[in-house]
């Protein structure tokens, strides 16, 4: 999932929290002056003027109505949306093409990235279409790795590697390093 889809998320969900909560107050401090716990929230008069007597009452709400379901359908379809790619279409060299499981691609990349001098982890998500891939590459360095030789050894080999054996004419990437934290050494 993408970052601004957790940040949508969590905003979403928030507000539907603090409404909830606020609804939720206001029914039970209005609940007693109302008429007790049989009492409808409002009376018949003022449903009645509300209702009948404003004229733009019932176009406000189906018009708030409708942007509801058009912001939850947008909301859902942004969570069914499939952020990696499945398969990589490889021409074979004969006329036919064949289909590379995306996962596979993952896991050749990030065990070649995985073996660099210097890298403690990876993590690779493949991108893009089906015709024009494009890799997302997480690499976690050893404290003592230099960032720069890390990114020619993938950029160089590893990349090269993928491409000659999907034999893809170009194959994108974005490289993403990280160090983790570590205690200093002491010096006696």
């Amino acid at each position: 999932m993408s970052g601004v889809l957790r940040t949508v998320n969590r905003i979403l969900l928030g507000i539907v929290g603090l409404v909830l909560i606020g609804v939720g107050v206001v029914v039970l401090t209005a609940a007693p002056p109302l008429g007790g716990r049989h009492a409808p929230l409002l009376a018949e008069a003022t449903r009645l003027r509300y209702w009948h007597a404003e004229g733009w009452w019932w176009w406000g709400t189906l018009a708030g109505l409708a942007v509801c379901v058009l912001l939850a359908l947008w909301w859902l379809l942004a969570q069914l949306r499939r952020s990696r790619l499945p398969a990589v279409v490889v021409d074979t060299g004969d006329g036919a093409f064949a289909v590379l499981r995306g996962r596979a691609l993952e896991e050749a990349v990030a065990a070649d990235a995985g073996a660099l001098d210097g890298v403690a982890r990876c993590r690779v998500a493949l991108r893009g279409r089906r015709g024009a891939p494009s890799l997302r590459v997480g690499l976690e360095l050893e404290p003592y790795a230099v960032p720069a030789d890390a990114l020619a050894a993938l950029a160089g080999p590893v990349l090269g590697h993928a491409r000659a054996s999907a034999a893809l004419p170009g194959l994108t990437a974005e490289a993403r390093l990280s160090v983790p934290r570590h205690r200093a050494r002491r010096v006696t």
